[in-house]
């Protein structure tokens, strides 16, 4: 996401960098490599020429001329109009009422269905929810039982009364979902290929009835600038509170995410980051705009591990590493909390500099961290416990229980055997950074 983008803005900025003062032949250089950027991103041309010409507005004001370090006031400034861009403050859901109702709505293949999945499983760990489906598609009985299996996964309530009125289902569910104690309700409406007249007429009467405080606009945000002509048709017909844009971390450019706010006025609620049920994060301009910058996002870094790494192991590790401690068995449980995170590539972009260091290109293979833990899996306790007593025949053994090879074993134990070398050093305080 964004990387293309990235480069080619932390171009410009050195350009900037160069310059001992900001004039106006350097600063439209600049921003004649600003202006494409932005158009390659797939962002709409409006908003390019709108965003670029304040830019350069501001880059040739009084404060900037005066500035010593024109560069990082360059910065500064296209900081403070991507946000404007997108947005600046996060969009928040409304969650005041019990049951809050929120009704997702899209075309077809957007990725709605799944992506209520993915908002249930959101709002019941971050937000300690008890959310209910309702399956309110009734054209598409593929629909149905995808919302009916994602929740029998998530272990959500789905309330569906098959393929009849639509309305009357929403009625029904939520009369449903106060009842059995429900706090939040999300609703699954139909899609179609394209907006009509029957499908908004549908949508208005649900709206009509039950009155959500959330409607959110669901976008494949790989259909690019049709998303602008998506979101205003929806938004002619329906008080739109909010979009999701999927698919964030396919080959989208992701300029739709830098134009949409702008241009409809309805923010972006969340992005989709991958196609699992956590694969789903809110969103937050001012991180989103560190990011293009190439600032990484260490505060979702946090967030992602503390929602899923156990405290309490966590500070058992600590207390290890500090006493020199740490053996397999501690290894393998923290490999476990590390598999947790999701692909760790996703992560590595996170980081500041990630593409100057190259990890934003960087592969992991999964099936490497399934190696290593059936190898550890395939010792004893006490060759966990103390890898000195792993001779040939239980390396042999090991690698035969773990089907891999010898040469496995021995590179794991001696990985592990240089880790804790480092442990040491680390602990007597002989450790000196390379550099």
């Amino acid at each position: 996401m964004f990387e293309s983008l990235t480069e080619k803005l932390e171009g410009a900025i050195n350009k900037i960098k160069g310059y001992g003062k900001i004039t106006e032949d350097n600063i439209s250089d600049a921003m004649r490599d600003v202006r494409l950027a932005l158009l390659e991103a797939d962002v709409n041309y409006k908003v390019v020429k709108e965003f670029t010409n304040k830019v350069k507005e501001k880059a040739l004001g009084e404060e900037v001329k005066k500035s010593l370090k024109p560069g990082e006031m360059f910065l500064k400034i296209l900081k403070d109009e991507l946000l404007s861009l997108l947005g600046n403050d996060k969009a928040e859901l409304d969650l005041s009422k019990n049951p809050s109702i929120i009704m997702l709505v899209g075309l077809q293949g957007s990725g709605k269905t799944t992506t209520i999945g993915k908002l249930g499983n959101l709002l019941r760990k971050k937000k300690a929810r008890k959310p209910m489906f309702i399956a309110a598609d009734v054209y598409r009985p593929a629909a149905i039982d995808q919302l009916k299996q994602l929740g029998k996964e998530l272990n959500i309530e789905v309330y569906d009364e098959g393929q009849t009125n639509a309305v009357t289902i929403v009625q029904n569910g939520i009369n449903h979902a106060k009842e059995k104690g429900y706090d939040v309700v999300l609703v699954d409406t139909a899609g179609r290929l394209h907006i009509d007249e029957k499908l908004m007429d549908e949508l208005k009467s649900i709206n009509d009835t039950v009155k959500p405080g959330e409607i959110i606009l669901v976008i494949d945000a790989m259909i690019g600038q049709d998303a602008i002509n998506v979101i205003n048709g929806f938004n002619d017909a329906l008080p739109l509170t909010g979009t999701i844009l999927t698919k964030m971390d396919g080959d989208t450019k992701g300029g739709v995410a830098l134009s949409a706010k702008h241009l409809t006025g309805v923010p972006i609620k969340f992005i989709g980051t991958s196609e699992k049920l956590d694969g789903l994060d809110e969103f937050n301009p001012e991180r989103m705009v560190s990011r293009i910058l190439g600032n990484g996002d260490i505060m979702s870094i946090i967030e992602k591990a503390e929602s899923v790494i156990d405290e309490k192991e966590a500070m058992s590790t600590v207390k290890k590493l500090k006493q020199g401690k740490f053996d397999l068995e501690d290894f393998l449980v923290q490999l476990k909390q590390i598999k947790k995170l999701g692909p760790l590539e996703n992560l590595l972009k996170l980081l500041p500099g990630a593409r100057k260091m190259g990890l934003n290109n960087i592969s992991i293979d999964p099936k490497q961290f399934s190696k290593i833990e059936a190898i550890i899996q395939s010792m004893t306790i006490k060759e966990r416990k103390n890898p000195d007593v792993i001779k040939a025949s239980r390396k042999q053994r090991i690698a035969k229980g773990s089907g891999s090879t010898v040469q496995d074993v021995n590179k794991l134990l001696n990985q592990f055997e240089q880790m804790q070398k480092m442990m040491k050093m680390m602990k007597n305080g002989n450790f000196k950074m390379p550099f």
